[in-house]
């Protein structure tokens, strides 16, 4: 019997060492047993071969680890077939870790020795010594930005760790290298002290350009980021928080397109003002919409709620114009925008045809967003997820790699609200179109030309704005 979710799943990828019988016919048996189970083949590899065996690598694509079981489990009672290894394609490319540090020049004899370490290199060291400025041409620091987590707010998986997060930030740094030529390093920290983080950080600002910080719990975030803000003269960027916003903006700026509205006139109601839902909403308010309603679990903020944290009190007094009360469902009517950052399965299609005339649907929940994209067609005018195997994915790596080049390269000691204005327009651009459709909003995060728009824009708004210290490009 096929499983229920015929959707494969590259991050659910198995390979499977089969010894088969010399017979055609089973490695037939294989193949449709595998399609029947709702997998995708991708290589199949001779391992060795014998007279009357052949042993095969087979990698297979499927809907979850427990599908992946199932199939080998299943290809291991057909007959002539025995299962010799199982692999998780996911877990082998983590083995010994995704990173690692290598040497710019070689050092194969005395003469390299003594310039890259002692004793030429104290000369080096006294330069910097009497100008710390200078550590930006002589160090790591002027490419160098730390990801700093204390693994309390981790994908969807909540406070899991340190170690546990350490996965997420190397994967991070890779995104850096690969988009921005950044070089990122993961610092995961054993504590949930604010005050500790805070002083960690400060401490080992010295070796780095720029401070990412990543999947930290709210409100702590809030008080974290300022406080390394005000205290440090390096950009400090809470990713989840502002880069999110960024990217939201720039799909909505095309959404706003595709339909034919102004961000002045519509009705946005955003479900989960957490970090990333008041970072979005607060660019969104810069970019002209008035009428903003935040969401959580007890239904809308509005002013003078009981029980509102600080946080929240502070939201309802410059959103929900009306002061509505309700439920999110009584938001949405008349809505022209729905903006999930919550719950998987919290929008209902009955909520979507309360909502205005085409609407707008940003379902960023993850990895399961608020409404799937199937229940939607036909009701929705632009939707749009934090997936990859949906159109229109809300990711970050298309904001964060250029934000933090154009920011390095100026030698900004911040990074602003117009840095991360430039930075959202500049992807709102690279859709060059005069009139976005409706499945292409964002560009794909492999298109190579969005980091150096962003990085461009970027370097240009830290000029303007009177944070750089690096006027022209070196």
């Amino acid at each position: 019997m096929a499983l229920e979710n015929s959707k494969t799943d590259p991050s659910f990828s198995i390979v499977v060492r089969l010894k088969l019988q010399n017979d055609l016919d089973v490695l037939s048996r294989v193949i449709n047993l595998v399609h029947e189970q709702n997998g995708a083949i991708g290589a199949i590899d001779v391992v060795s071969a014998e007279a009357d065996h052949m042993v095969r690598d087979i990698s297979i694509e499927t809907t979850s680890y427990e599908a992946g079981r199932t199939i080998a489990e299943m290809l291991g009672g057909l007959e002539g077939c025995k299962v010799l290894h199982l692999s998780d394609r996911t877990f082998l490319i983590h083995l010994g870790g995704k990173i690692e540090v290598t040497n710019k020049i070689p050092i194969k004899n005395r003469e390299q020795l003594s310039r890259a370490y002692t004793p030429g290199v104290g000369r080096v060291c006294m330069a910097i010594h009497e100008d710390k400025t200078k550590a930006y041409q002589l160090t790591i620091k002027k490419n160098m930005v730390a990801i700093v987590s204390d693994g309390t707010a981790v994908l969807g998986l909540g406070d899991i760790g340190p170690e546990a997060a350490m996965p997420v930030m190397e994967g991070k740094a890779m995104l850096f290298k690969e988009f921005g030529n950044v070089d990122a390093f993961p610092i995961c920290l054993d504590t949930k002290d604010t005050d500790e983080i805070v002083r960690v950080v400060k401490a080992i600002a010295p070796g780095f350009g720029g401070i990412n910080l990543e999947d930290i719990s709210a409100p702590r975030c809030f008080e974290i980021e300022r406080r390394l803000q005000e205290e440090l003269d390096i950009p400090v960027f809470h990713d989840d928080q502002h880069g999110t916003a960024v990217v939201l903006v720039a799909g909505f700026i095309n959404a706003l397109k595709v339909v034919g509205k102004e961000a002045g006139e519509v009705k946005v109601v955003v479900s989960g003002v957490g970090a990333a839902g008041t970072a979005c909403s607060e660019m969104l308010a810069t970019i002209g919409v008035k009428n903003i309603i935040g969401c959580d679990r007890q239904g809308t903020i509005y002013r003078g709620r009981q029980g509102l944290n600080s946080d929240k009190a502070a939201y309802a007094d410059w959103t929900n114009p009306t002061n509505l009360q309700g439920s999110l469902s009584d938001a949405l009517v008349g809505a022209d925008v729905f903006i999930g950052l919550s719950a998987p399965g919290l929008l209902k299609v009955e909520d979507i045809k309360k909502m205005a005339k085409d609407p707008i649907v940003f379902a960023m929940a993850n990895p399961i967003p608020e409404i799937m994209p199937e229940e939607t067609q036909g009701i929705v005018a632009v939707m749009a997820t934090g997936r990859s195997d949906y159109p229109n994915q809300i990711n970050n790596v298309l904001c964060f790699p250029g934000l933090f080049r154009g920011a390095l390269d100026s030698y900004a000691c911040c990074i602003n609200e117009q840095m991360k204005m430039a930075a959202a327009q500049a992807i709102a651009a690279s859709i060059r179109t005069e009139r976005p459709v409706a499945d292409y909003i964002v560009p794909s995060v492999f298109n190579r030309h969005v980091a150096e728009n962003v990085a461009a824009a970027v370097f240009k708004a830290a000029v303007e704005s009177g944070v750089a210290r690096q006027y022209k490009h070196q």
